[in-house]
């Protein structure tokens, strides 16, 4: 499987990278790192992942308190979200 990551996805990683790189210097590709990691377990295990509607899943970060928000196509992961687990659930909907 391959994975493609919406930009409004890309987006949050990115402002996360950036709040923890603020909180403390390496933390931030600590974090990128370990996002990494959840990607590619989602990527060889797609079916894994919490299930929240028919075709949308999440898979948990071990580290952060993060949610990758991700559904399928074919052979494709796509993530739609890169959600610290404290925000409004459900605003990524739209993104379907």
């Amino acid at each position: 499987m391959t994975f493609q990551i919406l930009e409004p996805a890309e987006n949050e990683l990115h402002e996360a990278i950036a709040y923890y790189e603020r909180q403390r210097e390496g933390l931030g590709e600590e974090f990128a790192q370990e996002i990494d990691r959840t990607i590619q377990r989602i990527v060889n295990h797609p079916e894994a992942g919490t299930p929240l509607s028919e075709n949308v899943r999440r898979g948990l970060t071990k580290r952060f308190p993060y949610g990758i928000i991700y559904t399928t196509q074919g052979e494709e992961v796509i993530i739609l979200a890169v959600m610290h687990l404290r925000r409004k659930p459900g605003y990524w909907k739209d993104r379907l």
